[in-house]
């Protein structure tokens, strides 16, 4: 049986993207210069080098329309549900593969594979950003952040619900180039500052 995805109003990004503001924080996550590629993703791209290469012409954020986020959340949605979550020990016996997924699927397996398939729909890999994040646990997690001209908006394999970065738990460290996809930048989460700030 077919579960129906509901969607909702195209009004509910503009209520995220409100929400951003009011906290003061900016739509699309701060840069900070460049960084390091995670190991995983260094080893992904020696297989799969032409997916490591220039972006193309970064016309900057995807113009979100009601099509495109429909599209986003039926991609997140189907991932999540169609693999099974296991840590890469789990499945390859190792600490760490990025890979794309058979039946089951790490955080970053999540990623790669709505990485791909949103590339498949025509969005452009300039806006589709493999992120690396800290839970409020302290354990690294990867998440695809999609760049959008409301904002920077996450898919996640521990949710089904795509929000705008600044409405998640996490503390976002780096995130793919848009430039080019086997380069790294450094994000500026200035959340936890905030709270210090008013403590």
């Amino acid at each position: 049986m077919t579960k129906t995805i509901k969607t909702g109003t195209f009004a509910f990004l503009f209520s995220l993207a409100a929400a951003g503001a009011a906290m003061a924080l900016p739509a699309n996550i701060p840069l900070a210069g460049a960084t390091n590629q995670p190991i995983g993703h260094y080893e992904f791209c020696k297989q799969y080098s032409d997916e490591c290469g220039p972006t193309g012409k970064d016309t900057g954020p995807l113009k979100l329309t009601q099509e495109n986020w429909k599209t986003i959340l039926k991609v997140n949605y189907t991932a999540n549900t169609e693999f099974m979550p296991l840590t890469d020990m789990e499945i390859y016996g190792v600490e760490e593969q990025w890979t794309y997924p058979d039946t089951a699927a790490d955080c970053e397996d999540y990623v790669l594979i709505k990485r791909k398939r949103l590339m498949e729909a025509g969005i452009s890999p300039s806006n589709l950003l493999i992120t690396v994040v800290l839970q409020p646990n302290g354990e690294g997690h990867a998440v695809l952040t999609v760049r959008t001209d409301r904002g920077d908006f996450v898919l996640d394999n521990m949710r089904n619900k795509v929000l705008l970065w600044s409405q998640t738990e996490y503390r976002y460290l780096k995130r793919q180039s848009s430039v080019n996809a086997g380069k790294w930048v450094k994000l500026q989460d200035g959340r936890a500052d905030a709270v210090g700030s008013v403590k």
